[in-house]
């Protein structure tokens, strides 16, 4: 296969104190999970499990929304895969936290 018949596409992960993005040509048709295997992203973060990680096309999810699940998104040339990091806190928990925390500065402010 020519080069030509390729495309171009990004692997990227990051954790607070690293990074790493990882271009690749693959064949038309390769989907984000197999971009992603074949990334070798991996082998730099061993904690990814790519079986059950989630993951996005530009911040967008994939398997929500309409998109398809990373196993059958299949990517355009440029597109940029990034896989997530499981979240250490619920969202809604911390802001629950932080509303409570500002309600008693309020108080104490008075």
């Amino acid at each position: 296969m020519a080069d030509l018949d390729l495309i171009t596409v990004e692997v990227a992960y990051a954790l607070p104190q690293k990074q790493k993005i990882i271009e690749l040509l693959v064949e038309p048709g390769t989907t984000a999970f197999q971009a992603a295997e074949r990334s070798g992203i991996v082998r730099e973060f061993p904690e990814i499990d790519l079986e059950t990680a989630k993951m996005g096309i530009f911040g967008q999810a994939l398997g929500v929304k309409g998109l398809k699940p990373p196993r059958e998104h299949v990517l355009h040339s440029g597109d940029r895969v990034e896989i997530y990091r499981p979240l250490t806190a619920d969202p809604k928990e911390v802001r629950r936290r932080r509303a409570e925390k500002a309600k008693a500065q309020e108080k104490t402010a008075k």
